[in-house]
């Protein structure tokens, strides 16, 4: 819950500016509540052993979102909107170089037999809703390293909950991550768009300040 009230401070600006302070508040408190509703029933995926499970964690707090929006009469191309200025902004605040050094690391030597080991991991396919995923060689030029998603827990999670049309909608933050990040994201194909895999293609870009 701590996590969620965090996010909610980050993005109670962008509900503001939108919306109004009356309406901003009554989301956002309504957010919290389907929240909490929620953590039982979020997905266990291997704990702090898996780096997804954090996401897993941010997706039911998008999720808790969606549902607070959608009881006050928003569509879900509205919401999208929403979170995904929600995102930019809170990403888009200091320290900011931080954010692109830690989006180094997976360049690097570690970082690659990391992303190895995970991937190997995730094809063992001990969790039911986990992602499943391969890492791909760079070419050299076009990008640096890929992963090719096949299975997607986020997917099939907002699957259990009803929440299909809002999967993409989380796909698109995937971008403003890579673009603070320096990873340069490139991505053709989504599972959720009734694609057969989700194919990240990542090149370390410039920061631009």
């Amino acid at each position: 819950m701590a996590g969620f009230d965090l996010g909610a401070r980050l993005i109670r600006g962008v509900a503001i500016s939108r919306y109004g302070e009356r309406f901003a508040e009554t989301v956002l408190v309504g957010a919290r509540r389907e929240y909490e509703l929620l953590i039982p029933q979020l997905p266990y995926i291997g704990g702090r052993r898996n780096p997804l499970t954090q996401i897993m964690i941010s997706a039911g707090m998008f999720l808790a979102l969606y549902r607070a929006m959608k009881l006050q009469g928003k569509e879900v191309e509205e919401i999208g909107a929403f979170v995904y200025e929600g995102v930019e902004k809170a990403y888009g605040l200091p320290p900011r170089f931080a954010l692109y050094l830690y989006g180094g690391l997976s360049f690097s030597e570690y970082g690659q037999r990391r992303a190895h080991e995970l991937a190997l991991e995730s094809q063992k396919q001990r969790y039911v809703n986990d992602w499943v995923y391969s890492v791909v060689e760079g070419d050299g030029r076009s990008f640096d390293y890929g992963l090719d998603f096949v299975e997607c827990g986020i997917c099939k999670f907002f699957h259990t909950q009803g929440a299909d049309e809002f999967v993409r909608h989380m796909c698109r933050l995937d971008f403003i991550v890579s673009e603070r990040m320096g990873t340069g994201l490139v991505r053709t194909t989504t599972i959720a768009e009734e694609e057969e895999k989700c194919d990240f293609r990542y090149k370390r870009t410039v920061l631009v300040r």
